[in-house]
């Protein structure tokens, strides 16, 4: 058994595909389109199967986001070292998203840090 994909609802589908694209090299599909109920969405391939399926519709809600909340919290990449940890973090500070933690070793022993992304959506980066 293997996870297929998650889902997230987005504001601004296009920059939130342009965030996957550019920093994390996505590969995305067309656009699926429901004229009905007005869903959109794009599902991105990562290099190893793993894929993201980011949707809007006009009638999505938009509730605050609180890192203690139940439910999922953050997405995280696993990118292939501290190095690239560390030189994708700065190359997303550059790019003025927020950087929350990191780039550190935590206590259970990962290199991570993790972001900000496109509505405020966390991102982790690990090695």
């Amino acid at each position: 058994m293997r996870l297929d994909h998650v889902a997230l609802y987005v504001k601004d589908l296009e920059s939130n595909r342009a965030f996957f694209v550019r920093y994390f090299n996505a590969i995305s599909n067309e656009m699926y389109h429901n004229p009905r109920t007005g869903l959109k969405t794009y599902f991105l391939s990562f290099g190893d199967g793993t894929r993201l399926e980011i949707m809007t519709r006009p009638d999505r809600v938009d509730d605050e986001k609180s890192s203690l909340r139940t439910g999922y919290i953050h997405i995280a990449f696993s990118v292939g070292g501290k190095e690239r940890v560390d030189e994708l973090t700065e190359q997303l500070r550059t790019d003025g998203y927020a950087v929350v933690s990191g780039p550190r070793t935590t206590g259970d022993g990962y290199y991570e840090s993790c972001v900000e992304g496109p509505e405020g959506n966390l991102i982790e980066i690990t090695e």
